[in-house]
C-alpha cells in the first residue's frame, strides 16, 4: 500500500496535513515512505495486541520487591495510582467547571478507565479523560471497556495521530503512559502539550528513556552480556522474536514500527521544555531479564531465578548510583510557567540521567 493510500485509510485529515510538513525534517524522524511502512507495521501489531502491557511474573517479583517500596515513599504504589494522584492534584488546582484531561497514545484505554474509576472513588466528578489513539480497533476496545466499567461518561476515545496532535483548548493535565517512545515528532508533541497547559496544569508520564530501539549503550551492554553468560541455554530463548540467543544480540526494536524510535531523545527534550515536580528514574541492565522477550524463561517461584534477578538488580543500582550507566525508565510529573517542586527518586536529577551519544 502506498503512502497516500495508507494515509487515507489510517490518518485523520489534520495528521495527513501535518505529516507532509514534518516527516523527514525532524532529527531522528522517518521520511514519508518509511513513516508509512512503520505506521502499517505498528497498526497491524496493536490491532491484534489486546494485552499491551502484559509482563512476565519475574517482572512482578522484581517490581514488587524493589520498585514498590520506593514508589510508596513518593505517594503511590502502582502506575495507576501515580496517574490518579497527579490528575487529582490537577483537578483541585483547576478553575474550570469540567476538568479536561488528555491521554496521549491511550491504546486500549485500560489505564485511563482504571484511573477514571480511582478518581471517581475519591469523590471527584466533572472531568473527562480524552484518549488520543490512532488505532480504531484499540479505541473500540477502550469504548467497550469504559462502558463495561461504568465510566463511559468520563473516558472519551478520540482518534488522532499524536505526531500531529494539537489541543483545541486548554487542558488541566496531559498524561502519556508508555507512549512517548513511539513518537517521532517529539518536539511538536511536547510543544503542543506545553501550549495546552498553564502554570496550574501538569504533564504526567511513565516511559522508557534508554537508547533508541531499546538497545543498550556499550557500557550497559557489557554488563548484560556478563550476566548472560551465567544463564542456562533455556533462559536465552527470545519469546518475542521466537529465536535462541546464546549471545545477547541487543535487538534494535525500531527496525519496524515505532518501538523506541526516539527513546534517547525523550529526556533531553523534556528537560529543555518542562520543569519537574517529580522525577523518578530507574533500571537499566535488569531490563532484558524481566521483559517480555526473555522474562518468561524465569520462574518467579524458583530460588535460583530470584537470586539471579536480585544480583542483577544490585549491580544495576550500584552502576546507576555511581554514574557509570543511566536509567532507562521514568515516572515524571512536569509543569510549565513555574519552578518545579523537584522531588527526586534516589536523589537522581534529570540532567544527570541524560546519556549523550558519544
Amino acid at each position: 500500500m502506498g503512502l497516500r493510500a495508507l494515509a487515507r485509510r489510517f490518518l485523520p485529515p489534520e495528521a495527513r496535513r501535518t505529516l507532509r510538513r514534518w516527516a523527514g525534517a525532524v532529527p531522528g524522524s522517518a521520511a514519508p515512505d518509511d513513516y508509512a511502512h512503520r505506521l502499517e507495521a505498528e497498526q497491524a501489531r496493536f490491532d491484534r495486541d489486546v494485552n499491551v502491557h502484559e509482563l512476565p511474573e519475574i517482572f512482578h517479583y522484581w517490581s514488587n520487591r524493589y520498585l514498590a517500596p520506593k514508589f510508596r515513599d513518593l505517594g503511590f504504589a502502582h502506575p495507576d495510582e501515580f496517574f490518579a494522584m497527579a490528575l487529582e492534584r490537577a483537578w483541585h488546582a483547576s478553575p474550570r467547571g469540567t476538568r479536561r484531561f488528555v491521554s496521549i497514545g491511550a491504546g486500549n484505554c485500560d489505564t485511563e478507565v482504571r484511573v477514571a474509576k480511582l478518581l471517581a472513588a475519591r469523590g471527584l466528578a466533572d472531568f473527562a479523560i480524552e484518549c488520543v489513539e490512532l488505532s480504531p480497533a484499540m479505541l473500540e476496545r477502550g469504548r467497550e471497556l469504559a462502558r463495561a466499567e461504568g465510566v463511559e461518561h468520563l473516558v472519551r476515545p478520540v482518534r488522532a495521530d499524536f505526531n500531529a496532535w494539537r489541543a483545541d483548548g486548554p487542558c488541566d493535565a496531559v498524561m502519556a503512559n508508555q507512549s512517548l517512545h513511539h513518537v517521532t515528532n517529539l518536539e511538536g508533541l511536547f510543544d503542543a502539550i506545553g501550549a495546552s497547559l498553564d502554570s496550574r496544569g501538569l504533564f504526567v508520564t511513565s516511559d522508557m528513556i534508554g537508547r533508541n530501539g531499546h538497545q543498550r549503550w556499550p557500557e550497559a551492554l557489557a554488563i548484560v552480556r556478563e550476566f548472560w553468560r551465567e544463564l542456562p541455554p533455556s533462559y536465552r530463548y527470545n519469546h518475542q522474536l521466537a529465536r535462541q540467543e546464546d549471545e545477547f544480540l541487543d535487538w534494535d526494536c525500531a527496525q519496524e514500527g515505532f518501538e523506541g524510535i526516539r527513546a534517547q531523545d525523550i529526556l533531553p527534550l523534556l528537560v529543555e521544555r518542562f520543569a519537574f515536580d517529580v522525577f523518578a528514574p530507574f533500571a537499566n541492565v535488569i531490563d532484558p531479564f524481566i521483559d517480555r522477550g526473555f522474562g518468561h524463561n524465569f520462574d518467579a517461584g524458583a530460588e535460583w531465578d530470584r537470586a539471579f534477578i536480585d544480583r542483577v538488580h544490585a549491580r544495576d543500582e550500584a552502576e546507576i548510583r555511581r554514574g557509570a550507566i543511566t536509567p532507562t525508565h521514568l515516572f515524571a510529573v512536569m509543569c510549565v510557567g513555574r519552578a518545579g517542586n523537584d522531588v527526586r527518586l534516589d536523589g537522581l536529577g534529570p540532567r544527570a540521567c541524560i546519556r549523550r551519544p558519544g
